[in-house]
């Protein structure tokens, strides 16, 4: 893609064939792996099994937002053509917002595996069905405190508030962040949600081991809606008892971006453990090396 090619953008650690490599080399211990594909998407391996997060790997934002007043130009070059993650055994994706539930993401791989599980909010089943050209038969739709098994992993769906808890016509949650569960584990991925009365205790007895958390906050100038920033994350990871939070949602677009260090000043006042992770870089959990 021409984006990605020019000078300028922010190289992941690993991207393409080194990338795939990396992911390929994974082992089938206890252990699990992340690897952080830039906004909020992450890829999660275990034993050999893989769930894909809210995938954003194409331009299509910064095509459709080219010319106006809130211009999506990337920072980050693409770690991997999604086409190539055609052994993923379950992709999730939090709300309709595209750069969570990217048609030029998910499109390619449905062509490429096209009995691929997609885990989406109830609410946005019929939207979703209608982006990807599928029948809204053939996706999984979850509400708030609802779980689902796919793959080796159990999803539980708890409700993100983006910038409001909001609900359709029938009450199901717009906006969604997933409890994955697997073997002795389990991570919070958060979509995009401001903090609520309730969120950390919803989340606390599901002891979450790693929580992945929005960092870029909120400016009305942004003309977009907002997300935790860095001071809300550390506290947030705190409160629900994470042993470890991981930041993402930055360095994808300019006009919506966050420094990762005042998240990590935070987190180390309030003693909140943490790592911070480049795109395409592999994290592997449990392992010595911890940041606080």
């Amino acid at each position: 893609m021409a984006a990605n090619e020019a000078e300028g953008l922010i190289q992941p650690a690993l991207k393409d064939d080194a990338l795939l490599g990396d992911i390929r080399a994974g082992g089938s211990d206890d252990a699990f792996r992340l690897w952080w594909l830039g906004q909020s998407g992450f890829l999660l391996q275990w034993r050999g099994r893989h769930a894909l997060l809210d995938p954003y790997l194409s331009d299509s934002l910064t095509r459709k937002y080219a010319g106006t007043a809130t211009p999506h130009v990337r920072m980050t070059a693409r770690p991997i053509d999604p086409t190539r993650l055609d052994f993923v055994d379950v992709v999730s994706a939090s709300h309709a917002h595209t750069d969570h539930m990217d048609p030029d993401t998910l499109r390619p791989m449905l062509r490429a595996k096209p009995r691929l599980p997609l885990i989406v909010p109830a609410a946005a089943r019929e939207v979703a069905a209608e982006r990807l050209g599928v029948p809204a038969s053939s996706l999984i739709g979850l509400d708030d405190g609802a779980s689902v098994e796919v793959g080796g992993f159990r999803f539980t769906a708890v409700a993100s508030a983006h910038e409001t808890l909001e609900c359709d016509a029938v009450g199901r949650s717009r906006y969604l962040g997933y409890v994955v569960q697997f073997g002795p584990w389990s991570i919070y991925h958060s979509g995009d949600t401001l903090l609520y009365d309730g969120l950390a205790e919803k989340l606390r007895p599901f002891a979450v081991d790693v929580a992945l958390l929005p960092i870029n906050g909120r400016a009305p100038e942004r003309r977009v809606a907002g997300n935790l920033d860095g001071r809300e994350a550390a506290w947030l990871g705190r409160q629900m008892g994470a042993r470890l939070v991981i930041p993402c949602h930055y360095e994808m677009f300019r006009f919506n971006t966050a420094d990762p260090l005042e998240f990590a000043a935070a987190a180390r006042a309030d003693g909140q453990p943490f790592e911070i992770v480049r795109c395409g870089e592999r994290w592997e959990y449990p392992r010595a090396r911890r940041t606080s």
